[in-house]
């Protein structure tokens, strides 16, 4: 049984914001702490995300807890933030679905809106995890191999490896062939001191066509994912990667092994 290696951890603390690359995160049943933790809405108080939004993925957050602090690095060099204060209750409507948050006070919004070219609502999601895509099917954490990226350059005719930030996952596997992740559906992984159950593929949208430092497209890896992998057998259209269920919280850190359990397994 082969053994992987986390290459990388990252989160997106603000949903179409630059991701926010990490050495170790304490992995809980709902994810990792912050990811997802903010988003953005327009006028209809839908979700605004990067697929519409792409050059939003220029300006880089930081988080902090107790007290809940954000901080938005924007490309022209100004620094907003801090302390956050929370106004009034909102429905987010994600995909079609109300998922409850909070107005974010202060001066993000107007400034993200500046960005965007339109008027945009800073929110913090009510519940830890319910930010994430998959929340409502369990789904916490995302999984691809780095040899999957591999595979895609030379599909592609590039030189370098792809970069694994346009497709936004929380863990990118090392030391295993490419799309292993596709095998562990339905069954226990171990990462690092964690468990996780890969549930299901990543069906891939616009926004992995995009530069993931600036937010314009420059890769046509949805024509890509069609030509190597539109014949699979996968839970979702043009797949790259898999989300997955925490089964066992635990530390996870960069380097730390990653491993398929028995079928049978289960937690002692």
């Amino acid at each position: 049984m082969t053994t992987g290696t986390v290459a990388r951890i990252a989160i997106a603390p603000v949903k179409a914001l630059a991701l926010v690359s990490l050495d170790d995160v304490d992995l809980r049943a709902t994810g990792v702490p912050g990811d997802r933790r903010y988003a953005l809405l327009d006028a209809q108080h839908r979700l605004a995300n990067g697929k519409r939004l792409g050059p939003l993925v220029r300006i880089s957050p930081e988080v902090g807890d107790d007290p809940d602090t954000l901080v938005l690095h924007f490309p022209d060099g100004r620094i907003i933030g801090g302390p956050v204060e929370l106004g009034d209750p909102v429905g987010a409507l994600f995909y079609g679905y109300e998922r409850p948050a909070r107005v974010v006070s202060g001066a993000y919004a107007e400034a993200l809106g500046e960005i965007a070219g339109q008027p945009l609502t800073l929110v913090r999601m009510t519940e830890e995890g319910s930010g994430l895509d998959r929340a409502d099917e369990g789904g916490s954490v995302s999984i691809q191999s780095a040899a999957g990226l591999r595979s895609m350059a030379e599909a592609a005719g590039l030189d370098e490896p792809l970069d694994g930030r346009r497709f936004r996952m929380t863990f990118t596997v090392d030391d295993v062939e490419a799309h292993a992740e596709d095998g562990w559906l339905g069954r226990p992984v171990r990462i690092g001191e964690a468990v996780v159950r890969p549930g299901g593929n990543i069906g891939r949208c616009a926004v992995t066509t995009q530069d993931p430092d600036t937010g314009v497209r420059s890769l046509d890896t949805l024509r890509l994912l069609a030509e190597t992998r539109g014949h699979l057998p996968t839970t979702e259209p043009l797949p790259f990667g898999v989300w997955a269920e925490v089964v066992v919280p635990g530390r996870v850190r960069v380097g730390d092994p990653v491993e398929p359990l028995p079928a049978g397994w289960t937690r002692s």
